[in-house]
C-alpha cells in the first residue's frame, strides 16, 4: 500500500465516523421506517428508509 510506504498511518488519522441513531436500533425483522417485513438482521430495507430514519431523528431531538 503506498499509504504505508509513505510513513502515513490513515486508519489512526482519519477520525471516526459519528455515531448514527440507527447504528444503535436492534433488529427487529422488520424496517424500521416503513415496516416492510425483513430477515432478523437487518433493520432497514434499503438506503432510503435509513437515511430517511436518520433525518426524521434528527428533527425529533
Amino acid at each position: 500500500m503506498p499509504e504505508k510506504e509513505a510513513g502515513l498511518d490513515v486508519s489512526s488519522d482519519a477520525p471516526s465516523a459519528p455515531v448514527r441513531p440507527r447504528q444503535a436500533l436492534p433488529p427487529k425483522g422488520s424496517c424500521w421506517y416503513c415496516e416492510k417485513p425483513l430477515d432478523s438482521v437487518k433493520r432497514f430495507c434499503g438506503k432510503a428508509c435509513a437515511d430517511s430514519f436518520d433525518e426524521e431523528a434528527e428533527y425529533t431531538r
